[in-house]
């Protein structure tokens, strides 16, 4: 067997473990940090909106030998806008420029023709109102909307509407995350990035949904037992599916990253970029969430429940008195009504379990 998957076999089992509930704090500053930074950069930068939601116009011109930058120097005189240059396949230009209506489209134009030393009836030009891409925009956010409904009235349902507030508050913050780095690094918001912020939402739910099937099954009849809280048994199910999440993402992140860092950076396809980054961030902020945001937001949630906390005082009493005579709390530990519990083997969870476990053995 391989050392990942022997290492995945033994964090099943709960042989080893990261103690992510006991560092919850920890991670949930840490997402706050990040949270604040991209919530600040949009109210400072704001978002470069392409022309799809701003208006203006595009142009097409025939092959030609005038590099990128120039043509983008052309644009911008010829305009007083900023202007995106893009050269295509054939060796054409395709030349955006927000901000213009019909009569100063007309005008670039032929401003275009000069500089670029072609024919204006050559010049293909394209104009784009901004009430489409309002439209556009009104109907992104009325699908995110019902999206979002949807996925709390589903959690809620087949799991319990704790998970439901957890999974919503990881998705918000992986798209929060998203559309910071957006105006952080200034990549151009087009209909693209709009269609990669809805399709990172799936991955990011995958993932969490994965954890709670496994917190809920383990979870059965854990009042009828002195061994586990519900922190321990949170902390097991993301152990547990620490290396599934690992491999699901990579595999997902790596065709991600080559349109991102290969066909948008090296090849210079700057359309790739407009999904490409959405879906790397997304991917990566929804794996990170579900494992260090949503599942210790559960266990925050439950714990307050109280059944959990009475569960929690009999733990603890029950510890107290086998260190205080010096024998392991779990010895001759048995589950009325719960086959899962009765059979798991003795364990340590790094940084939690692990030192109550070293402190209640007895010296040999």
């Amino acid at each position: 067997m391989s050392k990942l998957g022997d290492l995945g076999a033994r964090l099943h089992r709960g042989e080893v473990g990261y103690d992510f509930i006991g560092n919850r704090k920890l991670w949930y500053g840490l997402s706050i940090l990040i949270t604040i930074t991209a919530i600040v950069a949009l109210a400072v930068r704001g978002l470069n909106m392409g022309i799809e939601f701003q208006g203006g116009a595009v142009f097409t011109t025939p092959k030609s030998d005038v590099s990128v930058s120039q043509a983008q120097e052309y644009a911008e005189e010829a305009s007083g806008h900023d202007a995106i240059v893009q050269q295509l396949g054939n060796g054409s230009l395709r030349i955006q420029v927000g901000g213009l209506d019909t009569g100063q489209s007309d005008q670039v134009r032929t401003e275009l023709a000069k500089d670029l030393n072609v024919p204006e009836n050559k010049i293909a030009a394209e104009l784009v109102g901004p009430s489409w891409g309002e439209q556009i925009a009104n109907k992104a956010w009325t699908g995110l909307a019902v999206f979002m409904i949807l996925v709390v009235i589903y959690l809620a349902i087949a799991f319990e509407w704790r998970m439901a507030v957890a999974a919503l508050i990881a998705l918000i913050h992986d798209i929060t995350i998203t559309v910071g780095i957006y105006s952080l690094v200034g990549f151009e918001v087009t209909v693209g990035t709009v269609i990669g912020l809805l399709t990172i939402l799936g991955y990011s739910l995958y993932d969490t949904v994965v954890v709670f099937d496994s917190l809920k099954e383990q979870t059965k009849g854990i009042t009828k037992q002195t061994r586990w809280t519900y922190s321990d048994m949170a902390n097991r199910s993301i152990n547990g599916t620490l290396v599934r999440s690992i491999n699901t993402t990579v595999v997902a992140l790596l065709p991600v990253a080559g349109l991102l860092f290969i066909g948008g950076g090296v090849l210079g396809a700057g359309m790739l970029n407009d999904i490409s980054l959405s879906l790397f961030v997304g991917l990566a902020a929804g794996a990170y969430s579900s494992i260090f945001i949503a599942t210790p937001l559960v266990a925050d949630l439950k714990e307050r429940e109280p059944a959990m906390k009475a569960l929690r005082k009999r733990i603890a009493a029950k510890r107290a008195a086998a260190a205080a005579k010096g024998e392991s709390p779990d010895a001759d530990e048995s589950v009325d009504g719960d086959a899962g519990f009765a059979d798991e083997a003795e364990t340590a969870v790094v940084g939690q379990r692990g030192r109550r476990g070293r402190a209640a053995e007895p010296r040999g």
